[in-house]
């Protein structure tokens, strides 16, 4: 198993996973120019590449979508609801999920699950392989108890750390804007995200990449003081956790491995 985020936050978003027979982007919210270049820095050919699965329609998560499909000859998995929303696409290899619908997929099983986020029909995956599941939750107000539910038992989690809410608030961005991010169809924010964490975390979990955060309203020292605070709380060996982008983890079931 190897996860990269390619890129997250607001100017866009793209993670690569890769099983032992299967590649795939969750979400492609850069030009298929800086996607091929990125996975190229992985050491990725983006040809090699078998699918790309849809969280939501904004652009910095589905900008680079048609060209990199046209381009690699991909299928691009969407809700039905997500796709008629997304403006210029082109032509492009559809297919169609569900929400609550498991997706067999070459050697992965991808199971999306809904989220609260200003979008037609947002979700988050969990793409489990044979070396263990991974989580992505991110663009969304508030975690849901199915959202906690969905993410139970993920050896990698992929969870939103969008803004500090003191830097949010007293910070430059006009006031709707701000009640909008805030709001239940808007983002976690860092105490948020946490908090999902803890109730997710178990002893399996291998890594976490805390995502989406903002430049403007947040720092990644400020994201990750927040998870580190649940995880010393519990007593609980702490996982790898990445705020950055891009950044490879390469999983593999070894004892010795935190």
């Amino acid at each position: 198993m190897r996860i990269c985020q390619l890129a997250s936050g607001s100017k866009g978003n793209s993670l690569y996973i890769e099983s032992e027979k299967t590649r795939i982007l969750i979400d492609a919210g850069l030009s298929a120019l800086q996607i091929s270049c990125r996975l190229e820095q992985i050491g990725v050919d983006a040809d090699s590449l078998d699918a790309v699965f849809v969280t939501h329609e904004h652009s910095d998560h589905c900008r680079g979508l048609g060209p990199l499909s046209r381009r690699h000859k991909l299928p691009i998995f969407f809700h039905p609801d997500t796709h008629a929303a997304i403006v210029k696409l082109g032509k492009v290899e559809e297919r169609f999920f569900d929400i609550g619908e498991t997706v067999v997929f070459q050697d992965v099983l991808i199971q999306p699950f809904p989220i609260t986020h200003d979008a037609a029909a947002p979700v988050g995956f969990v793409v489990d392989t044979c070396d263990g599941k991974i989580g992505v939750a991110t663009d969304m107000g508030i975690a849901t108890r199915l959202v906690q539910q969905s993410l139970q038992q993920c050896r990698v989690l992929v969870l939103e750390t969008n803004h500090d809410e003191e830097m949010l608030r007293d910070g430059p961005y006009p006031w709707p804007l701000k009640q909008r991010i805030r709001s239940h169809h808007g983002h976690l924010s860092n105490a948020d995200g946490a908090q999902l964490l803890q109730q997710v975390l178990w002893d399996g979990l291998d890594a976490v990449f805390l995502a989406h955060l903002s430049e403007t309203n947040n720092t990644p020292q400020l994201a990750q003081q927040s998870v580190s605070r649940v995880l010393s709380a519990q007593n609980h060996c702490q996982p790898q956790m990445i705020t950055g982008a891009p950044h490879v983890v390469s999983c593999c079931f070894d004892s010795t491995m935190v």
